[in-house]
């Protein structure tokens, strides 16, 4: 596996402390922790081409996905993009958004995944422990990708649809906070989950009950809110390094406009990922 560090060498800080773990489970955020990019925003070309959406839509997918990478998600900014989230899907067939998203994964998905994160969950497998995602991402883009790293199941945002499979504008669970971490309570309880001999990882400091739940919390690519907290409780922290394959550019469609548009995005969200990737030098 390859590893950055954050004052300490992250895989053997794992190696010493997976000595006594032989057990348990390990948990997954989707986001910025095993795909590189806001998985469900990553599917709005497709959804625009679809008709699922509209341009005006995609043009602020485009600039959410920047904000997120540059900035990170926090609780108003999470709320922000569930309500869109919700107006934008309401009266649309979940049907739909399923055939776009099962037909493109792998144009969309394959190229923003983590090495390094698939490297982690073979490492668990190796020890015998299951693996879950846990995302706030809807469950009709996380359930496929869950698929596709052949995890053993997923915790994610359940959208209320009518009898005509049509969204409704609600939501059944929102996979957010601390509600995380009640998911993950819950499905340790019904399948024989030792939580304290469980792993978390997540890069949001809006994870941290989601971290504080298990007993072996990993930071990955960590916010400055959660470095913060990973320093003070001395938590191992893993760095993950973007995609070969992921090219910010192809966000872009043909006309000029548009790739003078995600040009720029991609110029600033450089600037930040070197900022915010970047290893602390020691004191």
């Amino acid at each position: 596996m390859r590893f950055g560090s954050d004052r300490r060498d992250g895989l053997g800080k794992l190696d010493t402390l997976t000595k006594h773990n032989m057990g348990g489970a390990a948990f997954f955020d989707l986001d910025r922790t095993v795909v590189a990019r806001p998985s469900g925003l990553a599917f709005g070309r497709n959804f625009y081409r679809a008709g699922l959406i509209t341009r005006a839509t995609l043009l602020r997918g485009y600039a959410a996905q920047f904000i997120y990478l540059l900035r990170g998600a926090d609780e108003a900014r999470m709320e922000e993009w569930r309500l869109r989230g919700l107006e934008l899907s309401r009266g649309q067939t979940r049907a739909s958004f399923g055939r776009v998203i099962q037909s493109t994964m792998d144009e969309v998905i394959r190229p923003i995944i983590y090495r390094e994160a698939l490297d982690l969950m073979a490492w668990h497998r190796a020890r015998g422990r299951r693996i879950y995602l846990v995302s706030s991402s809807p469950e009709e883009v996380v359930t496929p990708i869950g698929g596709l790293l052949g995890v053993d199941d997923v915790i994610a945002t359940k959208s209320r649809v009518d009898d005509t499979g049509r969204y409704v504008g609600e939501l059944d669970f929102y996979c957010y906070g601390p509600h995380k971490a009640e998911a993950m309570r819950a499905l340790a309880a019904g399948n024989g989950i030792d939580l304290a001999d469980s792993w978390a990882y997540s890069d949001s400091i809006t994870d941290l009950p989601m971290l504080e739940v298990v007993g072996h919390p990993v930071p990955a690519n960590p916010d400055k809110d959660l470095r913060r907290i990973a320093r003070a409780r001395d938590w191992p922290v893993v760095r993950f390094h973007l995609p070969a394959d992921l090219r910010p550019a192809r966000l872009a469609t043909a006309t000029p406009r548009r790739r003078l548009v995600v040009g720029a995005g991609v110029a600033a969200m450089t600037a930040g990922l070197l900022a915010v990737l970047r290893p602390r030098r020691r004191r």
